[in-house]
This record gives C-alpha cells, structure tokens and sequence, in this order.
C-alpha cells in the first residue's frame, strides 16, 4: 500500500498511531525502545547489542536498557551466544510479534481515516 504525505501528514498518522496506541492496554514504549524493537523484527537476524548499537549509533548501554525494559514487557529477549560468549542475542518473541502486528493494524487504520 503506497501513500504519499505532504507537508506534516506523515507525523500527523504517526500522531494519531502512537495516541490510539497509548489509549489500549499496551505497553507504553519509547521511542529509543520502539526503535529497536523495529529493527529486530523487521531486519534479518541474528540481532546483537553491538550490532543494534551499530546500527543506531547509539550506545551499547543505551540499547541494554531499552532491551531491559523489552525483556520485562516479553517483546525481546537476550540469550548468551552458544557459538561466542562475548555476544549477546537479542530474540524475538511471540508477545512481541503479536504487539506489532495490531501496532500495524493500528497503523493501516489511521492511514485509512486520512484518505
């Protein structure tokens, strides 16, 4: 499905997504944590925090804590990579996937109500 925003209407359905979002049930992400729940779910795997940091530009820290609050949600999850102790895993989970697929659907919604 292919729209074309002008002007502030591409933050306008961002606006209304993220209120509908906030009014459910949910959980209330941030954006740094929503970033990084993005990219682990639509960027192929294997995830890393330093690879995520990487991507990002943020720091290593930075991304520990986001996925600390993920993990605490059930969006993400951290494993110790079997192959090399140095790295962590980050891993999606069934939870997380069901959150952004009515986050999408929230998404497709507003766009429609635009039209």
């Amino acid at each position: 499905m292919a729209i074309e925003f002008k002007g502030p209407e591409g933050l306008d359905l961002w606006r209304r997504a993220l209120c509908e979002s906030v009014r459910r049930s949910g959980p209330d992400l941030s954006a740094r944590q929503f970033a990084i729940l993005l990219t682990v779910y639509l960027t192929p795997s294997p995830h890393t925090v330093r690879g995520l940091a990487e991507i990002l530009n943020i720091s290593k820290p930075a991304v520990t804590r986001a996925l600390d609050r993920l993990g605490m949600l059930g969006l993400a999850r951290r494993k110790r990579d079997e192959t090399d102790k140095r790295n962590v895993l980050v891993q999606r989970t069934v939870k997380g996937s069901v959150f952004l697929t009515e986050f999408s659907e929230i998404m497709v919604d507003a766009a429609k109500a635009t039209k």
